[in-house]
């Protein structure tokens, strides 16, 4: 007798993932976009609060990859999509010895905007605060009291007082996102700038994380 749909959709849903990307809670909305009609991708997101904690980055990670491989096997392929996001290479250095890759560069920012661009903006302007799509949305909580400031506003000045402005670097075309950003802005008393990035490099990092789990040759970096 044939296996019912119902039954189908069960195997398919039971299969093991071939490819698992382990990143931080900040991208889950932009990793599970880019992995949603994409068959045996399995994402394992890392509390966003570490975002402000990037000592404890790396021994997250590696739980992770411990538990990726004790329910799916050593043999599943993974990827962290982590820049070095203030881990001053201890993540890379769990990297190494597990043997997985991450995407590169040395926070979101800088994946978000490209390498060149974001030295631009840098050079125009190094007292610069960022925010993507996520931490405009989540300014309050994560920015705002995850330094303290709803406690200790009398703070701002010492963490801000060295920025001259806020550049959103913005995933989407989101109205609602742009004017929260430019409200973080003002009550930073930033000069407020948007920049359109999309996924940036993001994007290709995961499909090409994606097709080499099926083609050797981009496994080996051929």
């Amino acid at each position: 007798m044939p296996a019912s749909p119902e039954a189908d959709a069960a195997d398919l849903a039971a299969a093991p993932p071939r490819v698992v990307i382990i990143g931080c809670g900040a991208l889950a909305r932009e990793l599970l976009a880019l992995t949603r009609d994409v068959p045996g991708v399995k994402v394992l997101a890392i509390d966003a609060q570490l975002h402000m904690r990037p000592s404890l980055i790396a021994a997250a990670v590696e739980a992770r990859i411990g538990e990726a491989r004790a329910r799916w096997g050593d043999d599943i392929r993974l990827f962290v999509a982590y820049a070095d996001c203030g881990t001053a290479g201890s993540l890379d250095a769990v990297l190494d010895r597990e043997g997985v890759a991450r995407i590169e560069g040395a926070h979101c920012y800088e994946f978000y905007a490209g390498a060149a661009a974001f030295a631009d903006l840098q050079e125009q302007e190094v007292g610069t605060f960022y925010l993507t799509d996520f931490l405009a949305r989540q300014f309050d909580s994560i920015v705002w009291a995850g330094l303290g400031l709803d406690v200790h506003p009398e703070l701002e000045p010492m963490y801000f007082g060295a920025y001259r402005r806020l550049v959103y670097l913005a995933q989407t075309d989101d109205p609602e996102l742009t004017a929260r950003a430019h409200a973080a802005a003002d009550r930073l008393g930033l000069a407020f700038e948007r920049r359109e990035t999309g996924f940036g490099n993001l994007a290709p990092a995961i499909q090409h994380a994606i097709q080499s789990a099926t083609d050797p040759a981009i496994a080996r970096g051929a």
